[in-house]
């Protein structure tokens, strides 16, 4: 093993990685260290992890196995299920939208899909009833990236839509948009899947692309996430670490049924959770984020509307997954940093995902943390004692 100051050389002479002096290397060793024993303690299989900066990557790290019946290494290159991180980024493209003039926030989604006119919200309802009424404003494109639209769950007979993929973006937010409000917009928050993936509709319509060719033409080809897809290739499908949980004794095993799986081709990218991606491209994105929203010379959003995604947008409404959060366009927001961000500073901002995964930057650090991890049945993903260890030793190794 490389000692503490071997380590430093050899990041500090690496284009790849960050140039920050601050840095303890001996500290970020021992974030493998601690993935390793989650792995040893039969938490996970495996896991990939980085840390960086504004101007690179401090640490990339991969433990444990993709594959435990194989006994198959987890690989720094894996490609991981990252769901719900999906949404950040389908908000950055309806702001991208934004910047360009073709629509805004506070435009009602009935302007761009006109199957949204005339939906009525539930006044009340019992066992035999529900009562009907018009909503007090129409669902604007603000509510939809804040998780407040008020729109419901998809319905039986389309719920599996994810696992397939078997139907257009068209078609289901024409079935969403035909049912009745679950509360009045802005009124509340409640994570809402068909919200994120109607942002991915109204990308379609006003930019007249499909939303998979306007993510790769306008995201991942200028940030260089040449891994990052909704529809993996067979042979990227190679790399998909399996996703495990824990089975009725208590030991680790394959899931079955998962939400959202690898599928080569279909016609449903899901905005809401439907991306495949790399520790690397991740680690892209985050970097673009710090660096208000241009890397290596190329801008793909404008500092203006990247402070509106990251700041917050859902006022005292209590939102998130746990204590002292709020939401900004498509990104959680720490507003009091409490438990498992209490070593983050206000205003950090990122998202989770359905198998675990976690990615974070927190502007006022000048920090950013991934966690790979594919793993099912957690009681909590953002509350994780995995994603908490990992930014407590992120911190630990910047501070001076």
């Amino acid at each position: 093993n490389p000692t503490p100051a071997l380590l430093a050389i050899v990041l500090a002479a690496s284009p790849a990685f960050a140039q920050s002096a601050a840095v303890d290397p001996a500290k970020l060793k021992a974030i493998p260290e601690r993935m390793q024993k989650f792995v040893d303690d039969g938490e996970l299989a495996g896991a990939v992890t980085v840390v960086g900066r504004a101007d690179g990557v401090l640490a990339l790290d991969a433990v444990g196995f993709a594959n435990l019946e194989t006994k198959s290494p987890m690989d720094k290159n894996s490609l991981f299920r990252i769901a719900s991180m999906t949404k950040p980024m389908t908000c950055l493209a309806v702001m991208m939208l934004a910047d360009e003039g073709k629509l805004n926030p506070d435009d009602p989604v009935e302007k761009y899909l006109p199957e949204f006119k005339g939906q009525m919200v539930v006044a009340a309802k019992d066992k035999d009833s529900v009562t009907l009424k018009k909503p007090s404003r129409p669902i604007q494109i603000r509510d939809l990236m804040t998780h407040t639209s008020g729109l419901p769950t998809y319905p039986a007979g389309i719920a599996d839509v994810y696992s397939k993929r078997n139907r257009t973006l068209a078609d289901t937010t024409l079935v969403i948009s035909q049912r009745p409000l679950d509360f009045e917009p802005g009124s509340k928050w409640s994570y809402c899947n068909p919200g994120i993936d109607t942002l991915g509709r109204i990308v379609e319509v006003v930019s007249g692309e499909s939303f998979a060719a306007f993510m790769q033409k306008r995201l991942f080809d200028p940030l260089k996430m040449s891994d990052t897809t909704f529809f993996p290739t067979p042979e990227q499908a190679k790399r998909i670490p399996v996703c495990y949980g824990q089975g009725k004794d208590g030991k680790l095993a394959p899931s079955t049924g998962m939400v959202v799986d690898y599928v080569a081709d279909g016609k449903h990218p899901i905005p809401a959770g439907g991306l495949f991606s790399t520790a690397a491209d991740v680690a892209s994105l985050y970097r673009c984020l710090l660096n208000k929203g241009q890397l290596d010379g190329k801008r793909v959003i404008s500092e203006k509307a990247l402070a509106e995604m990251t700041k917050v947008q859902t006022g005292d409404l209590t939102a998130g997954f746990t204590n002292g959060m709020a939401f900004g366009y498509g990104f959680a927001v720490v507003k009091t940093p409490t438990g498992v961000t209490e070593m983050l500073s206000p205003g950090s901002f990122g998202h989770g995902g359905a198998f675990g995964t976690q990615s974070w930057a927190d502007p006022g650090q000048d920090l950013f943390c991934i966690l790979l991890i594919q793993r099912t049945g957690l009681k909590n993903g953002d509350a994780s004692e995995m994603r908490k260890e990992l930014q407590r030793l992120a911190v630990a190794a910047i501070k001076k």
